[in-house]
């Protein structure tokens, strides 16, 4: 293969078929992480551009891309507008890895940390208020938004649902780890007009408040909101599982033992949720799990067990070590 962008490097059809993941099921884990910039996120960084030069608002070398991220959509955001000729400032948090920092920096991107956290114990509240300076300040400003841009949605309708359908003749089950809600609201959508029996099943961690639960301080970004997306009323998932962060760790760590392959947190999420509903699986089923992307951007986060004894579990219990 010869490409000539390296936006063409996205990997539609890559499953990992994990044998026996689910008591005697086996879980067919869609791989976004070898996509260019390292996740899902790089689809919905074309969208999203894509979406506002159709609408006329996008003029390179001269639209300023503004957008909140806590690491791969800025990532990949950065490397599409590096391509596309616009200037983009991520507005991220202290949770964001260095590594993701200086990613999104090499593409030319400014970067804005938000070091304190809001009421509700995440940065999201504070990260709007920057990017609302930014736009008051600079007129060729423009926040892509991607909490409740329904392109985030439409990007995901059109291209991850379809490569799940096209790979399988039916899918009883999808499980999506639960962000912006962007895949969640896309996959469902297209996949129950697909398969209208499907089971959608959105994946937060223990402190995101998107389906109801209680604001909380979360530590593994990627997964989760401490304020509710609008895209989040375009999901209504069959089942809601949420996973507290330690065994999210757990679960990352199991995998690389097991499947010898290192994900990323919200993939640890996801998967934790699989085990958890797997008593529901009937005989013959098909299980989809989306992995958003891989692990090695977590190396000094979730695999690192001196990050996970002081972060993840403070007191100590002995998971750190495992």
């Amino acid at each position: 293969m010869i490409i000539e962008s390296p936006l063409e490097m996205i990997f539609r059809d890559l499953f990992y078929r994990l044998r026996s993941f689910a008591r005697d099921h086996d879980v067919f884990l869609k791989l976004e992480g070898f996509n260019v910039s390292g996740s899902i996120k790089v689809k919905t960084a074309i969208g999203l551009i894509e979406d506002l030069e159709r609408r006329g608002i996008g003029r390179p070398h001269e639209t300023v891309i503004v957008e909140s991220s806590s690491g791969n959509l800025g990532i990949a955001l950065s490397l599409v507008c590096a391509i596309k000729g616009y200037k983009f400032i991520c507005v991220t948090d202290s949770n964001s890895t260095r590594a993701n920092i200086r990613g999104m920096e090499l593409y030319g991107a400014t970067v804005i940390v938000i070091d304190e956290r809001d009421a509700d114990g995440g940065f999201l509240l504070n990260r709007f208020a920057a990017i609302d300076s930014i736009l008051k300040s600079d007129p060729n400003a423009v926040w892509l938004n991607q909490y409740a841009n329904i392109a985030n949605k439409n990007v995901h309708a059109a291209e991850t649902a379809r490569e799940i359908a096209n790979e399988f003749e039916k899918v009883d089950w999808v499980f999506v780890g639960a962000g912006t809600t962007g895949t969640l609201a896309g996959v469902s959508e297209r996949l129950r007009h697909e398969f209208p029996k499907i089971k959608i099943v959105a994946v937060e961690p223990t402190g995101s408040v998107t389906f109801g639960g209680k604001p909380a301080k979360r530590s593994i970004p990627g997964i989760g909101t401490s304020l509710r997306p609008k895209l989040a009323d375009l999901c209504n998932p069959d089942h809601i599982v949420t996973i507290d962060e330690a065994t999210t760790v757990e679960t990352c760590l199991s995998f690389v033992r097991d499947y010898h392959l290192l994900v990323g947190g919200s993939t640890g999420a996801v998967l934790a949720a699989v085990h958890q509903l797997a008593a529901e699986f009937a005989p013959g089923e098909i299980i989809v799990a989306i992995s958003a992307d891989l692990g090695d951007k977590y190396l000094d986060t979730v695999y690192d067990p001196a990050w996970v004894k002081n972060v993840i579990t403070p007191q100590g219990n002995g998971l750190a070590g495992e």
